[in-house]
């Protein structure tokens, strides 16, 4: 069983999407999600507290900053945007593809456990996800 889906992101920041794939799921196997860009990624994280995806935000931002920052001017690849490059970075670091259990149509989550869409990029993006279930 196999769908894709499109999440639309409004700038950089962790866009839960685990009702979306949780509502698309059945029966019992392995899902395997995969983020078709290279200036995004795929996270499991905490669902409850917001303050969790701020700091993850925050320190991304902090480790790999614009490149427009003196700390990247090594950088040579800056023609598409001073967050293009450090996208491609922080999406080279971070999961572009995910593992999840699914018994009898529920994905087997920890209690505290959300699935995330990292975007990376500073403007509005629509992101598709492929899903496989076997």
């Amino acid at each position: 069983m196999q769908t894709r889906f499109i999440i639309a992101t409004s700038g950089p920041g962790l866009y839960e999407i685990t009702a979306q794939v949780g509502d698309w799921v059945r029966g019992t196997g392995l899902l395997t999600l995969f983020v078709q860009h290279t200036s995004a990624s795929l996270l499991i994280q905490e669902n409850a507290d917001p303050e969790v995806r701020t700091d993850l935000q925050n320190y991304f931002s902090r480790l790999v900053p614009r490149s427009t920052d003196p700390a990247m001017s090594y950088l040579t690849h800056t023609y598409e945007g001073p967050d293009d490059m450090p996208a491609h970075i922080k999406a080279a670091l971070l999961p572009t593809h995910l593992s999840i259990p699914v018994t009898d149509g529920r994905l087997a989550l920890g209690r505290w456990q959300g699935i995330y869409l990292f975007e990376h990029r500073d403007r509005p993006h629509h992101r598709h996800v492929a899903a496989h279930l076997a």
